[in-house]
C-alpha cells in the first residue's frame, strides 16, 4: 500500500474530503490520525463522521478517552489517546473490542499507540501548509 500526499488548502477541502471517506469506510476500519495540536484531526473526524451519517454532534473525547455514536450506517468509535500515560490503560478500555468490532474507530494522537494500532489501520499524517488553513494530509 502506498502513500498519497494531499493538500488541503482550508476548512471546505477538509469537508470534501472526510465526508467522501466516511462514505466509502466501511465497518472493521481503523484510522489513525496523527498531528500536533491544533492541525485539525477533531475537525476532520467530524466530516469523516458526517460520511457515514452520524448525525450527533462530534465532540473530542480528550477526556473520556473514547466516546461512541451509534446514529451512522455503522458505529463510530472517536479515540483521543493523548492523556493515555500508559498502554495498559488501552487494555482497560477493552480497546481490542472497538479495534476488531463492528464499527469505525478513529484515534486521534495514534502515534501515542502505535503499537496498539493494527497494520491494515489507514493512518493521516497532518501538518501544517504554507496559509493558515493549509495541511498536507500524508495518506498511508
Amino acid at each position: 500500500m502506498g502513500t498519497s500526499i494531499i493538500k488541503i488548502k482550508n476548512e471546505h477541502e477538509t469537508e470534501a474530503f472526510g465526508r467522501k471517506l466516511g462514505a466509502s469506510v466501511k465497518a472493521g476500519t481503523v484510522i489513525a490520525l496523527i498531528g500536533d495540536l491544533g492541525t485539525g484531526k477533531t475537525t476532520l473526524t467530524k466530516y469523516i463522521a458526517a460520511g457515514l451519517g452520524v448525525t450527533e454532534q462530534i465532540t473530542s473525547p480528550t477526556f473520556t478517552i473514547i466516546k461512541e455514536y451509534r446514529t451512522g450506517r455503522c458505529p463510530l468509535f472517536h479515540f483521543d489517546v493523548y492523556r493515555i500515560g500508559d498502554i495498559d490503560e488501552m487494555y482497560e478500555l477493552g480497546y481490542e473490542e472497538y479495534f476488531f468490532g463492528d464499527g469505525v474507530c478513529i484515534v486521534e494522537w495514534a502515534d501515542l499507540i502505535e503499537e496498539l494500532i493494527p497494520e491494515d489501520a489507514l493512518t493521516i499524517r497532518i501538518t501544517r501548509g504554507e496559509g493558515e488553513e493549509e495541511r498536507i494530509y500524508e495518506v498511508t
